[in-house]
């Protein structure tokens, strides 16, 4: 059930604000509250049940060790992802969605290794032999490559889930999402077809102070998650270490000794 107390937070944030009424998808219905002065009023009771929904799922893939990929090229959301998702220790695009990024991921990742090879370069002098115009090529190359996929270079596998702000924005990563049935999160707006989202958080996704609440709350959950599986490792190696206690045992007389044992005993009477 909803909570009054976050309700209020929701709305200080100014989440409940939608598009314009003449913008709207239609299938944003049930989660609308009302009209006012032309625009959406989102059902704020919906957007807690559906964050506090959206949170739960994610605690249980961050604890699982999967990764949880964030999306979010607009403008007013970049810098709040970036911060947010580094925070959590998890990957994130706020720059030009790469296409292909995870149906084509084996290409993706040789490009990560190309910026991996030109660090090396760097760092075992290769790269001091090279001339001054093919150094600046290489340092556009760098500088490119960081730019695009900095925050995925430890991404070595398809991430557990793809956490997006702004779905009509970011249709593409929906769609590669969807094609490889990888769970989709999102903040959906009243201008957004919310039925290909796996997890419908139904809020204002162009207003900063909107997106800063629910992000801080999405990586609060993602960060606890990461806190439980820490813990449940610790506790294996405590096991794992603990010392075994061996109990004195009386000896026990093996059958065959005890055989001859009694044959003998008859042999002397």
């Amino acid at each position: 059930m909803a909570d009054n107390k976050e309700v209020k937070e929701l709305l200080n944030a100014g989440v409940h604000f939608g598009h314009l009424t003449r913008k709207w998808n239609p299938n944003m219905a049930p989660y609308i509250y009302m009209e006012r002065n032309g625009i959406h009023i989102i059902n704020l009771y919906k957007t807690s049940a559906k964050l506090e929904e959206a949170n739960e799922a994610l605690k249980k893939i961050a604890a699982s060790g999967r990764k949880i990929l964030f999306v979010a090229t607009k403008k007013q959301a970049k810098d709040i992802v970036a911060e947010k998702a580094k925070a959590a220790n998890m990957p994130y695009i706020t720059e030009r969605w790469p296409g292909g990024m995870l149906t084509n991921f084996v290409t993706i990742r040789k490009a990560v290794k190309k910026m991996t090879s030109i660090d090396r370069m760097k760092q075992d002098g290769t790269f001091n032999t090279l001339s001054k115009k093919e150094r600046l090529a290489v340092d556009r190359t760098r500088a490119k490559l960081e730019k695009n996929l900095g925050s995925i270079t430890d991404m070595s596998r398809l991430p557990g889930a793809l956490f997006i702000v702004d779905t009509t924005r970011e249709h593409i990563a929906v769609k590669e999402a969807q094609k490889l049935n990888i769970p989709i999160f999102a903040m959906v707006d009243t201008n957004s077809d919310p039925r290909p989202i796996d997890f419908v958080i139904p809020s204002n996704d162009d207003a900063s102070k909107s997106i800063e609440k629910i992000i801080s709350s999405v990586s609060n959950a993602i960060i606890d998650g990461l806190a439980e599986r820490k813990a449940g490792k610790d506790n294996e190696a405590a096991a794992a270490e603990a010392p075994v206690e061996k109990t004195a045992e009386a000896p026990v007389e093996k059958p065959a000794e005890a055989a001859v044992a009694t044959e003998a005993v008859s042999e002397e009477e």
